[in-house]
């Protein structure tokens, strides 16, 4: 049975208010395909009958917070795009490592890092053409709003099928180990990443200075003025000469005047003004 629109009304509100995430009339289908899995695994008839026992429920609970997790976006992959990829090895890092060579220290923050491809990746990428870093205190954090994903994240397992979008056959290699049917990211790889639950329109508690911020693909989904919270609060956190990456349908112009756009081939960052 399709959902009713004050359900609609409540699930969007909901969703809002927990993290951000707009849904415009003619996303019913998307709460349908989304919640309705979670409702007949906790035995009810319907949509109808789950929304209903939620909103009995305290909105901070378990189960609302499970419903948030199911309506967000966790699409991803490894090197993801690539040409935001090759503009940190090419252009970023080298000028950003050449600036730190007597603090020795960098640290890179991969936001809503959804089940730990893009943080992986960069650490690959750093093992495979940074050799120099290996005596440094290379920082990688991962966050995300959902505790499922990171879990996967933190294991580092991924399927065959995971592995075959966008990692190349050298990295499968040299920096994994086959899991049953799957694949394992190595350790060194692993441990170099540190995975922490943050809901970017909360609090973000205490974080470091920031020298590289990855935030792709996820502003799409807020709206404006959520927008330019967020990115008011990444620039705070970041080195005056910090970058930051956004997704190729995303931009800082005309949302944060206090971000610079820096041109690269194929695709533009951000530097604190």
């Amino acid at each position: 049975m399709a959902i009713s629109l004050p359900d609609f009304t409540y699930i969007a509100d909901l969703a809002r208010r927990r993290a951000a995430i707009v849904l415009e009339p003619g996303k019913e289908y998307l709460v349908e395909s989304r919640l309705t899995p979670i409702a007949q695994k906790e035995g009810h008839a319907g949509l109808a009958e789950f929304i209903a026992r939620l909103r009995t429920g305290p909105e901070s609970g378990p189960m609302h917070s499970r419903v948030v997790d199911a309506l967000t976006t966790n699409e991803t992959f490894f090197f993801r795009d690539h040409h935001p990829f090759e503009a940190l090895r090419k252009s970023v890092l080298p000028p950003l490592i050449q600036a730190r060579a007597n603090l020795r220290r960098l640290t890179i923050w991969c936001a809503a890092c959804s089940t730990g491809q893009e943080p992986y990746s960069i650490a690959m990428m750093l093992r495979e053409h940074f050799p120099q870093l290996a005596s440094w205190k290379v920082n990688i954090l991962a966050t995300d709003i959902s505790p499922r994903v990171l879990d996967q994240a933190r294991k580092g397992v991924y399927s065959q099928i995971e592995v075959n979008r966008g990692l190349p056959a050298i990295y499968l290699v040299k920096h994994f180990t086959q899991n049953g049917g799957g694949w394992m990211v190595r350790d060194e790889i692993r441990k170099s990443v540190e995975f922490r639950e943050l809901n970017l329109i909360q609090s973000w508690g205490s974080l470091p200075v920031f020298d590289v911020v990855f935030i792709r693909n996820v502003l799409i989904y807020f709206d404006v003025p959520t927008k330019q919270a967020i990115l008011r609060n990444i620039r705070r956190n970041m080195a005056p000469d910090g970058q930051l990456f956004l997704g190729t349908a995303e931009t800082a112009i005309n949302l944060d005047a206090g971000f610079t756009a820096v041109s690269h081939p194929s695709i533009t960052t951000y530097r604190p003004a």
